[in-house]
């Protein structure tokens, strides 16, 4: 609890720093590009692109059209939206601390803020691909509902757990080059073994299977957004998949702060 308390003062004391460099990595991140900050809109609508046409004409999967009369290409975004942000934060947060090794090394700024505002970061072009699916889905006649009130608790719970993973996940990245290399690998594998492209819950699988893939985060995350702009349905309406987060957030916060307290005086020694 010690070390908690420590990390959310050091995060209150530096707020505005952290806001700062957050835009600092964003410019940073589309500079040196004639286009800019488009690139940000133009590699999530490619991907979504690619999959729909695979998906939904290649192999003629409309899982959407048949559960809930939207057409597939929604159901693709409104499940997708959130993986470029996940993504991004998996590398990123990892890579966190080696990437601004200055910071820590010369400045002593406070090693646990560094993977939040690369966090917060990344979240600034998530929200803007949330405005343009909001706006995808009114031009596709489904205007915004109430149920979109419920949209910022997910934003909130993916933003959460994922400073937990980037706090564990760049210390052992400085610790290891190897498990930073591990992380980039199993990207791909997430992806993959979330329910991004399907829908787990009606899934034909053995149900300890069903409820290990719940277990997944990202699977809450997608299914939330969904919820939100396809299903209809109130976060408090499945209550098991939401305590199934809890308990993986839960449980990255504790390997953070135990990576934190273990390791945060090597740090400076090891950058």
């Amino acid at each position: 609890m010690r070390t908690f308390l420590k990390i959310i003062k050091q995060h209150i004391v530096w707020r505005h720093q952290l806001v700062k460099l957050a835009k600092a990595d964003l410019v940073k991140t589309y500079s040196g590009a004639a286009l800019g900050w488009v690139w940000a809109i133009i590699k999530p609508m490619v991907m979504i692109f690619c999959f729909w046409f695979a998906f939904g004409v290649g192999l003629r999967l409309s899982k959407g059209d048949m559960d809930s009369g939207y057409p597939f290409i929604l159901w693709l975004i409104a499940g997708m939206i959130p993986w470029f942000y996940i993504s991004e934060i998996i590398t990123a947060g990892a890579n966190s601390l080696r990437q601004y090794s200055y910071l820590v090394t010369k400045m002593r700024f406070p090693i646990a803020t560094v993977p939040t505002f690369v966090s917060i970061s990344k979240l600034m072009v998530h929200l803007g691909l949330v405005i343009i699916t909001i706006i995808i889905f009114a031009l596709y006649g489904h205007p915004p509902d109430k149920y979109l009130l419920q949209l910022p608790i997910y934003i909130l719970c993916m933003f959460l757990f994922f400073i937990a993973w980037g706090t564990f996940s760049s210390m052992l990245t400085c610790m290891s080059k190897d498990f930073y290399n591990l992380v980039e690998a199993f990207v791909q594998a997430l992806f993959w073994l979330s329910g991004i492209l399907y829908d787990v819950h009606t899934m034909d699988v053995p149900e300890w299977l069903r409820v290990l893939l719940l277990f997944n985060p990202i699977t809450f995350i997608a299914d939330g957004f969904r919820n939100t702009f396809i299903y209809k349905v109130w976060i408090w309406e499945t209550p098991n998949t939401f305590w199934y987060f809890i308990i993986m957030l839960t449980l990255m916060a504790g390997l953070g702060l135990w990576a934190y307290r273990k390791l945060y005086k090597e740090i400076p020694d090891v950058l």
